[in-house]
């Protein structure tokens, strides 16, 4: 009797979670997302939490849905191209709303803009005043 309790329960729970594992539309997707981040708010940081198998399948749905968006993949390609340098200097750029004449510690904006082209690479120097200036480690503009 037990067994078919649990079958019966399986199969009301694939019903409902059905459009969060087979996701084929963006706003699925979407769904599935803030879906996995109130789901690992509500659980605990353990291993044994009831919670986990649920997160292992909402994080693997997605991990296929945004492997089979081309557009998707096209951009992580992108920013995964992007050298570790350039991508913190932009988004420490970003996050504190400088342009490129903001930057003394690089230089000057036309030295600011060939680092970020990449057709110049932060000096030492430059990367250890950034550091100061943003309390980040050097590392870090390193991908260590």
């Amino acid at each position: 009797m037990a067994q078919l309790a649990i079958v019966d329960a399986y199969q009301a729970f694939m019903s409902t979670a059905q459009p969060f594992i087979n996701i084929g539309s963006d706003e699925q997707y979407e769904t599935a997302l803030e879906t996995l981040e109130q789901v690992m708010e509500t659980a605990s940081d353990t291993p044994d939490d009831p919670m986990n198998p649920l997160i292992d399948m909402l994080s693997h749905a997605i991990e296929r849905y945004e492997a089979e968006d081309e557009e998707l993949v096209a951009f992580i390609e992108e920013a995964e191209a992007i050298p570790m340098d350039i991508a913190l200097l932009r988004t420490l750029m970003s996050q504190h709303h400088l342009t490129g004449s903001d930057l003394p510690e690089v230089g000057d904006k036309t030295m600011v803009s060939k680092v970020l082209n990449g057709k110049r690479v932060l000096s030492r120097q430059a990367i250890e005043k950034l550091s100061a200036r943003f309390g980040v480690r050097p590392a870090m503009f390193f991908g260590s």
